[in-house]
């Protein structure tokens, strides 16, 4: 039975994911280079690291990583505050607490970034659990940021359901033992998503309570029957 349910932060609540490759974009023309969503998707759900190893590679000379940050920022801010909830967000949160499931984050972003948000949407009061890289040593993929949200909000690995729109975000979540729901953005929806227990197009698709009932029929369904 599902106790408890973890979100994702960037991409998920937000779609901060499809701004920044955007900006990235634009930014890496200055070096003749074309970033494709395959090269961006490296990153999704993880550290810049890999992101701006796969930029030099692209570039085929070396970058400034500062002065692209400075950049990518400077575009970032100009955009920020077009953002909103994704759909259908809200409505989960609220019917979680109607449902009395326990409510987390896992996010491979800073606790900073992540909070700014979550004041200016006004919907911290509904987490319990917040979890962000500024709490773990290895963020997504590795599932260090899920094992302890589990252990926070006192459940079993397989009591919770993970909603993510990244790959490196599903590994993490399965990893801990957690059931995923992938709900994709633009930038990530051509990725493989093997291993998760359902897709949504957004959370308004279909009510949190409806979902709760195929994911948990589902689950039903792969525990061998006892002879």
């Amino acid at each position: 039975m599902i106790k408890a349910i973890i979100f994702d932060f960037d991409g998920l609540i937000v779609d901060t994911e499809s701004v920044w490759f955007e900006v990235f974009q634009n930014v890496m023309v200055e070096y003749d280079c074309h970033l494709s969503l395959e090269d961006f998707s490296v990153s999704i759900g993880t550290t810049d690291d890999m992101l701006y190893e796969r930029l030099a590679k692209l570039a085929g000379k070396p970058i400034d990583r500062a002065e692209i940050s400075r950049k990518t920022d400077e575009q970032y801010k100009q955009k920020i505050d077009h953002l909103h909830l994704r759909e259908g967000v809200l409505d989960y949160l609220k019917a979680a607490k109607e449902l009395h499931l326990k409510i987390a984050l896992a996010s491979s972003s800073s606790k900073k970034w992540v909070q700014s948000f979550l004041e200016k949407f006004a919907i911290s009061e509904f987490f319990e659990v917040i979890k962000t890289a500024d709490d773990v040593k290895n963020v997504k993929p590795d599932p260090e940021l899920y094992i302890r949200a589990i252990k926070e909000l006192g459940i079993e690995a397989h009591e919770a359901l993970a909603f993510e729109d990244s790959k490196n975000g599903l590994t993490a979540a399965t990893k801990a033992g957690a059931h995923c729901v992938i709900v994709p953005n633009p930038v990530t929806s051509f990725l493989d998503f093997s291993g998760h227990v359902y897709r949504l197009s957004s959370m308004a698709e279909i009510p949190l309570q409806h979902l709760l009932k195929v994911v948990e029929g589902k689950l039903n369904h792969r525990v061998p029957k006892k002879l």
